[in-house]
């Protein structure tokens, strides 16, 4: 299973998005039990999209995160696409639903279905 790239500052997240056709940033903070107990599932449903980088970064250490990326809660799920934001989910992520938008953007940007590169 593919590991998320940790950002230690604002400069760095922004850079691995401009980077990164395919960026998925997650959000999260120190003490958050929502936070620890969704990355994994995020990371499991994220091996199905082997184009989308994955990079993680703690707002509670890095705060300036919060005012760059407009955070007022956590976990905040991001996905970007040419540097673009596409979706956001925050708090309550609804796992099967953030697989179908990320399926569709990523069927469309990619010009194959994420299906084909789970076979």
């Amino acid at each position: 299973m593919r590991e998320f790239e940790q950002l230690t500052s604002v400069e760095m997240a922004n850079e691995f998005i401009s980077r990164h056709r395919l960026s998925f940033l997650y959000i999260s903070m120190t003490g958050c039990s929502v936070c620890h107990a969704l990355q994994p599932q995020v990371q499991i449903l994220l091996s199905k999209y082997p184009e989308i980088q994955l990079g993680a970064i703690n707002a509670q250490e890095v705060p300036a995160v919060a005012g760059s990326f407009s955070v007022f809660t956590a976990p905040v799920l991001l996905l970007y696409v040419e540097g673009r934001e596409y979706i956001r989910e925050a708090r309550i992520v609804h796992l099967d639903l953030l697989d179908e938008k990320i399926r569709k953007i990523y069927d469309l940007v990619t010009g194959q279905s994420s299906d084909e590169t789970v076979k």
